[in-house]
């Protein structure tokens, strides 16, 4: 970990546009880095990450803006792009196979036992993170997914939004986590009815909402990581149900973010938000 207050990135997956102006909107918006997905339709895709990926490190640092971890296959090319450009983390998810949940869990550890020789040589993080539904959602799971591995290899990515889907509150989770941390990502959601009180049987939906509104209590999040000292990146992953008001909601969740870590670290809201642009 780093001194000085906590910068914040965003995970870039909304945005299907040229580097140069994904640059610039980012930086405008006021973060420090970024998540890039490197994925089919985006800028870098995963057949070019090679030469692609240092090339986006290059055109986003000449806006202000640092690639902090990418969103990609855990593969050799990719690995080795991430180093090439300066990117110490690569996230992934662990999807439970038809297979079942225990029999994922060993296929996914023998999936990481191969890649470890390869994160090791090129000192890429592999960050798993959790997710609810038909993934390892809590972070419960996600522990007992990463045990067996060095955290410079294999790490956690603590969703606090997939936590309290799955019912964790943050202090348990983050108690959970915390020597197996890289990255912290943020943002809320709460489970939305879709069907009436005189249906057979209820029906819900996840509903990405504002930082203020979901399941998620990002003061307790915040409370609990500066009380331990983290002061690593935290990425908001800009996901919100309502897409027509994501700019407005993004901005917003941003400055409560800063105001809250401010908070507990004794600094001005205003002095780090511009440590985090």
């Amino acid at each position: 970990m780093t001194d000085g207050p906590v910068r914040f990135t965003v995970f870039t997956k909304r945005w299907k546009v040229p580097l140069p102006e994904l640059g610039r909107l980012v930086a405008a918006l006021g973060f420090w880095g970024i998540e890039l997905p490197v994925r089919p339709g985006y800028p870098v895709e995963p057949e070019h990450v090679s030469t692609g990926l240092p090339e986006a490190a290059k055109i986003l640092a000449d806006c202000g803006v640092t690639i902090h971890s990418v969103a990609g296959p855990a593969d050799e090319p990719t690995i080795a792009a991430c180093a090439a450009a300066g990117v110490p983390i690569l996230r992934v998810m662990a999807k439970i196979g038809e297979d079942g949940y225990l029999a994922t869990e060993k296929r996914l550890r023998a999936e990481y036992d191969a890649l470890v020789p390869r994160l090791d040589a090129h000192g890429v993080t592999l960050g798993v993170q959790n997710h609810c539904g038909r993934w390892v959602g809590s972070a419960i799971g996600l522990r007992r997914l990463i045990e067996p591995y060095d955290p410079r290899h294999v790490a956690a990515v603590y969703d606090a939004a997939h936590c309290a889907l799955d019912g964790e509150e943050p202090a348990m989770a983050v108690d959970i986590l915390w020597d197996r941390l890289c990255l912290v990502n943020l943002k809320n959601a709460f489970w939305q009815r879709t069907n009436g009180p005189e249906s057979e049987a209820a029906e819900w939906r996840w509903y990405w909402t504002s930082s203020r509104q979901g399941l998620a209590s990002w003061p307790a999040v915040a409370a609990e990581l500066t009380a331990r000292g983290y002061d690593r990146p935290i990425c908001l992953t800009a996901e919100y149900t309502d897409h027509a008001a994501s700019d407005r909601l993004l901005r917003d969740d941003l400055a409560y973010a800063a105001e809250l870590f401010a908070r507990k670290t004794g600094g001005s809201a205003q002095e780090t938000e511009a440590t985090a642009g």
